[in-house]
């Protein structure tokens, strides 16, 4: 799922509260964006991927946390 590609930001704001609930019910969710401010303010688990190698994998991470 890709966030904020045709939605305003209050839409991907509930969307993404919704699967944060889905996720505190133990299923894990995968979410892939460049939304700077969902990933920021959510500090969750961020992997970043370069040219299919992951090249970063934090637990608590950010938009431009340090690799």
């Amino acid at each position: 799922m890709s966030l904020h590609g045709n939605l305003d930001p209050d839409t991907a704001w509930e969307i993404m509260n919704l699967l944060n609930e889905i996720n505190m019910r133990g299923t894990t969710v995968i979410v892939a964006t460049h939304a700077k401010d969902i990933v920021d303010k959510m500090k969750k688990r961020v992997i970043q991927i370069e040219k299919g190698n992951i090249v970063r994998d934090d637990k608590k991470g950010g938009y431009d946390s340090e690799i």
